[in-house]
């Protein structure tokens, strides 16, 4: 035999060296979970080792984050009860618990790339992410009220605002008013290709932003988010976000839409950034808990899985454990 393709595999030596695919902390974004309060570290029932913090355990773990190398955090709010409506009021507000949490981490680690998620689903009394009437999701009200938000959040220092609602047209509407307003600078990370997905129980849990059972409200997401039987429709809202102004375009969920992740890679040419989102890391955890498989090995290999498929950034709750590996 001339060709022995196993003498690339002999050791651990040469496999690093002509390794296809490599992750590093680089290549990650933190989700954070924020809440009001001082001193609060509350566990997520069903995304253990993952809390909600207040503003000040959020000032010192973005501390840890940054030591670690890792340099973009995703911010995401529980609102209280009392301040959610149909109309994303308290989203608007400058001193709002987003707004503030903006301004903590840039006050804790400039440094630091902050993202924030915008979408009305924490601040709605119906745990939509838009404006609801009549049975359905408003469309154009809708992205006037997340307009006006991602410009609340580049005011209080965001770099990137990053639309998860899947609303037709709120790309174009958020670039126009950054612009007009002197953001030109603050960059759009859209999720573009958003599937009505099983796997964001855990996150609603965390949250408190699931959809509400009630008269004359939609009971899922599916008029907005995508459908995950399609796939040539991904590539379809992907190139429309970018023409729009998007600067990274995002797929959500991870694992099983490698297929439209390495089909928009193929696609484009800008970054493409994939959430692991929180069912993934919920079923790795639940898992290992029981024994069933190696905690660690499983964590990289899908994160390796998720690189290999075209990813150039990847959003995740393994991210501060997947940089101490590494390191």
């Amino acid at each position: 035999m001339l060709r022995r393709n196993r003498r690339l595999r002999s050791n651990e030596a040469i496999r690093s060296m002509v390794r296809e695919t490599v992750i590093s902390p680089n290549d990650f974004i933190v989700p954070l979970f924020v809440v009001e309060g001082k001193n609060v570290k509350e566990e997520i029932a069903s995304m253990p080792n993952y809390y909600r913090m207040s503003l000040d355990l959020l000032e010192k773990e973005v501390k840890e984050l940054w030591k670690l190398g890792l340099k973009s955090v995703l911010l995401f709010v529980k609102v209280p009860e009392n301040l959610k409506d149909n109309a994303g009021t308290e989203a608007l507000n400058a001193d709002g618990l987003m707004q503030r949490a903006v301004k903590t981490v840039k006050n804790a680690v400039p440094e630091m790339l902050v993202m924030t998620d915008v979408a009305l689903d924490p601040y709605s009394a119906y745990g939509h992410d838009g404006i609801v009437a009549n049975g359905k999701i408003l469309n154009d009200d809708t992205t006037a009220v997340l307009s006006e938000m991602a410009l609340s959040h580049a005011r209080a220092g965001a770099d990137f605002v990053a639309p998860s609602d899947m609303m037709d047209g709120r790309i174009f509407e958020m670039r126009s008013l950054l612009e007009d307003e002197g953001f030109d600078d603050t960059g759009i990370m859209s999720y573009s290709a958003k599937y009505a997905s099983a796997f964001y129980g855990p996150f609603r849990d965390a949250l408190d932003s699931a959809p509400v059972d009630a008269e004359n409200i939609p009971k899922d997401k599916k008029t907005y988010q995508m459908d995950p039987a399609n796939r040539e429709e991904a590539v379809k809202e992907t190139l429309m976000d970018i023409e729009e102004g998007a600067d990274i375009v995002m797929v959500k969920p991870g694992l099983c839409y490698l297929d439209i992740v390495r089909d928009i890679r193929n696609a484009v040419n800008l970054p493409v950034a994939v959430y692991q989102v929180s069912g993934e890391y919920a079923m790795i955890k639940a898992a290992a808990e029981k024994g069933w498989l190696d905690h660690d090995a499983v964590m990289l290999e899908q994160l390796t899985a998720i690189r290999r498929a075209g990813a150039s950034l990847i959003a995740s709750y393994f991210a501060k454990d997947a940089a101490k590996l590494i390191s």
